[in-house]
C-alpha cells in the first residue's frame, strides 16, 4: 500500500526548504570591534618615559638590594630570609620591565651601566656601614619610588580616558595592564618601606643625612633616566 503525503506536509517541506536557502544565501556579518582614539605624540611619549624610567628604576633596585645582600646575608643571618624576599620582588619588577621595554621598542636609558654601578655600590655601601643603615637606605629609595608610582598612577587615570568608536571613555587594553602592573609593584614597594622600618631604619646613624641624601639621589636618577 502506499503512503500519501498530506498536502499540508508538502507546504510545510516548502516553506523550510525556502528557509534554508534563504539563510544559506545571506552574508554572515563579521561583529563590529570598537577602536580607541588614536594617541597623541604627547601620550605616547609619556608611555614610552614611563617604561624607560620604570625600566632602570627597577634595574636600580635590583642591585641595591643585591649590594645589601651580600654584605648582609652572612653576617646577620636573621635578615637574610627578610632581604632575600625584598630582592626576590625587585628582580620580579626589573624582569617585567624588561619585557615591556623589549615588546614596546622603548630605548633604554643610555646610562645603564652606571645605574647597575651606582645602585650596587649604594646598597653595599649602607649595608656596610650597618644594618640599620642598610634598611635606611630602602626607606629612603622606597619612599621616592612610592611617590613616583603614584604619580604615573594619577597621570594614567587623568590622561588615557580614550574615546571609542562605540561611543564609550576608557584606557585601552594595555594601558589597563601597564596601570595594574604599576599599581601592583608600587604595593610592593611600600611594602618593603614597612618593612625597612619594622627592622629600625630610624636608629641608623645619621639618619637624615643617609635618607635624605639618597632620596635627593633617586630623585636626580629618575629625572635623568626619563630623559637619557
Amino acid at each position: 500500500m502506499l503512503r500519501t503525503i498530506n498536502p499540508t506536509t508538502r507546504r510545510w517541506f516548502s516553506v523550510l526548504s525556502s528557509l534554508k536557502n534563504t539563510a544559506a544565501s545571506e552574508p554572515v556579518k563579521e561583529p563590529v570591534t570598537a577602536k580607541a582614539e588614536p594617541l597623541s605624540e604627547a601620550r605616547e611619549a609619556y608611555l614610552e618615559r614611563a617604561v624607560r624610567v620604570d625600566q632602570a628604576g627597577e634595574l636600580g633596585a635590583d642591585y641595591i638590594y643585591a649590594g645589601q645582600y651580600f654584605v648582609l646575608a652572612n653576617k646577620y643571618p636573621h635578615l637574610k630570609s627578610v632581604l632575600q624576599h625584598m630582592w626576590d620582588q625587585e628582580v620580579h619588577h626589573h624582569n617585567t620591565f624588561n619585557r615591556w621595554q623589549t615588546e614596546n621598542r622603548v630605548r633604554p636609558s643610555l646610562i645603564t651601566p652606571l645605574w647597575k654601578l651606582g645602585a650596587f655600590t649604594m646598597g653595599a655601601g649602607t649595608a656596610a656601614i650597618s644594618s640599620e643603615a642598610a634598611m635606611a637606605c630602602t626607606e629612603a629609595v622606597e619612599t621616592v619610588i612610592g611617590g613616583h608610582y603614584n604619580q604615573q598612577l594619577r597621570c594614567l587615570a587623568n590622561q588615557y580616558d580614550l574615546k571609542w568608536t562605540d561611543g564609550t571613555n576608557g584606557p585601552t587594553k594595555e594601558i589597563k595592564s601597564l596601570t595594574e602592573t604599576i599599581r601592583q609593584f608600587r604595593d610592593d614597594e611600600l611594602e618593603h618601606l614597612n618593612t625597612a622600618i619594622e627592622h629600625d631604619s630610624r636608629k641608623a646613624v645619621p639618619y637624615i643625612l643617609l635618607t635624605e641624601g639618597i632620596k635627593g639621589i633617586c630623585r636626580v636618577a629618575i629625572w635623568t633616566a626619563e630623559r637619557i
